[in-house]
C-alpha cells in the first residue's frame, strides 16, 4: 500500500524507482541470482507501481510455490540496493521517461491528471521527472521503504493449483519470522479546485484530446456505475458508443476510448481521442453531443440489458487469466480487506438502473465539471 502519492516533496519517482531496484540484489543473492531464481524454471517475474500501490507478481508452476514465496520474502525484506546498481538503474528509468514522452497518446493521460489533481500528491507522474530521479539516493530508498513498506499494509494474493491451507502453511513458514512493522500511512485528502481547458503545442502528427472530470473514489457506491458508463462509452469493445460514432460512422478517429481511474477518496473519468488536426473540433463536438444524450435521456431497457451483459462477459473472460484475477484480488484486499466473489460482482452490475447511469452522467459531464487538454501543432 505504497505508491506515488506517498512520496514527500523532492522524492518524485522514488516509489517507481524502488520497484526497479528491489530486484538488484539481496544480502545473499546477486542481481543475476535474483532474476534467475524464478526465470530459470520458466516463471515470469515482474512488478508495477501506481499512484497508490506497488505490486510484485510472478507466474509459475505450482510445484515451485515455495521457491517463489521465498524469493518474494528475500527481495522485499533483504534487498541491499548496491550504489552501483542504483546508478545504472537511474539511466534505465530516465530512458523509460524519455520513451513515454515519445508517445503522446499515453503522455496526455499523465498530463491531464497532473492538471486535474494540481496541488495534490495525485498530480505526480508515476515515473517521476528526470531531475528528481537523478537526485534519488540509497539513503532515500531505504528511508521510503522503512516508512511505507509496512507489514500491516501488505497483502499476499494467490490464484492457482494450491489450496488455501497449503498457502497459509507456506506463508507462515517463510514469512512467519519477519518482525512486525506496522503503521497507518497519512494521505492528504483531495480537494477539487475547478475545471480547466488547456491547449499545448507539440510536435505531433495528429491532435490528441482528453476531456473528463474529477469523480468519486473506489469506496463510493457509484464506482460500479462509473465503470459501466465508461465501458458503454469507450470500450474496449469496438461497438462502444464513441467508437461507433467517431470511427465507424464518421471515419474521424482510429483510437477513441474512455477510462475510469478510481483512487482512495477521488478519481478521474477521462475520454481520449486522436484525430487529424483539421477534424479535431468536429470530433470534440460530436463527443460532447453524445455525452449530452446520456444526461438528457436514460438508456432504454434493451440498451441497458446489452450494456450489462457485455460488461459481465468481458469481466468473466478477464478472470480466465490467473494474472488478472490475482492482481484484482490483491487490489481489493488492500482497499476493502475482502474480495468480492464473481457472483457478487455480477449481482452489482445486474442491479444498476438506467436512472443511476443517467444520474452519474449528469454529475460527470456537467459543464462546470468537465476539463479538457489538447495536444496539437
Amino acid at each position: 500500500n505504497a505508491g506515488t502519492r506517498d512520496e514527500q516533496a523532492g522524492e518524485d519517482g522514488i516509489a517507481h524507482f524502488i520497484e526497479h531496484v528491489i530486484f538488484k540484489g539481496t544480502s545473499t543473492r546477486k542481481v543475476h541470482q535474483v532474476l534467475g531464481r524464478l526465470e530459470n524454471i520458466g516463471a515470469d517475474l515482474n512488478a508495477y507501481t501506481t499512484k497508490e500501490e506497488t505490486c510484485i507478481h510472478a507466474s509459475f508452476l505450482s510445484e515451485h510455490y515455495g521457491r517463489a514465496l521465498e524469493l518474494f520474502n528475500d527481495i522485499i525484506f533483504n534487498s541491499t540496493f548496491p550504489e552501483k546498481e542504483l546508478e545504472k538503474e537511474k539511466r534505465v528509468v530516465l530512458d523509460e521517461i524519455n520513451a513515454y514522452k515519445d508517445s503522446p497518446s499515453e503522455l496526455i493521460f499523465e498530463d491531464f491528471e497532473s492538471r486535474l489533481f494540481a496541488g495534490h500528491a495525485l498530480e505526480k507522474p508515476v515515473l517521476g521527472k528526470a531531475a528528481s530521479v537523478r537526485r534519488i539516493t540509497r539513503h532515500k530508498v531505504i528511508e521510503f521503504i522503512q516508512h511505507h513498506y509496512l507489514t500491516n499494509q501488505m497483502v499476499i494474493s494467490s490464484v492457482g493449483n494450491v489450496s488455501f491451507s497449503q498457502l497459509v502453511k507456506q506463508v507462515e513458514r517463510i514469512f512467519g519470522t519477519i518482525p512486525s512493522n506496522t503503521g497507518q500511512p497519512f494521505r492528504e485528502a483531495f480537494m477539487e479546485t475547478g475545471n480547466f481547458e488547456f491547449v499545448q503545442k507539440k510536435r505531433v502528427f495528429q491532435s490528441h484530446c482528453i476531456m473528463g472530470s474529477v469523480v468519486c473514489g473506489y469506496k463510493h457506491e457509484d464506482r460500479t456505475v462509473l465503470s459501466l458508463l465508461s465501458n458503454i462509452l469507450g470500450g474496449p469493445a469496438m461497438n462502444s458508443r464513441l467508437s461507433m460514432l467517431l470511427r465507424e460512422r464518421n471515419g474521424l478517429s482510429y483510437n477513441i476510448e474512455s477510462a475510469y481511474a478510481p483512487y482512495q477518496e477521488t478519481g478521474s473519468f477521462m475520454i481520449y481521442l486522436g484525430t487529424d488536426h483539421e477534424t479535431l473540433d468536429k470530433s470534440i463536438d460530436l463527443v460532447m453531443k453524445e455525452l449530452t444524450k446520456f444526461v438528457q435521456k436514460p438508456l432504454g431497457s434493451m440498451q441497458l440489458h446489452v450494456a450489462r451483459q457485455q460488461f459481465i462477459g468481458q469481466l468473466a473472460i478477464a478472470y480466465d487469466s490467473n494474472l488478472n484475477d490475482v492482481l484484482s484480488m490483491g487490489k481489493n484486499l488492500l482497499a476493502f480487506d475482502r474480495v468480492d466473489t464473481h457472483k457478487e460482482i455480477i449481482s452489482k452490475i445486474e442491479t444498476i438502473t438506467a436512472a443511476q447511469i443517467q444520474g452519474v452522467a449528469a454529475k460527470v459531464f456537467a459543464q462546470n465539471k468537465m476539463s479538457r487538454l489538447i495536444y496539437k501543432r
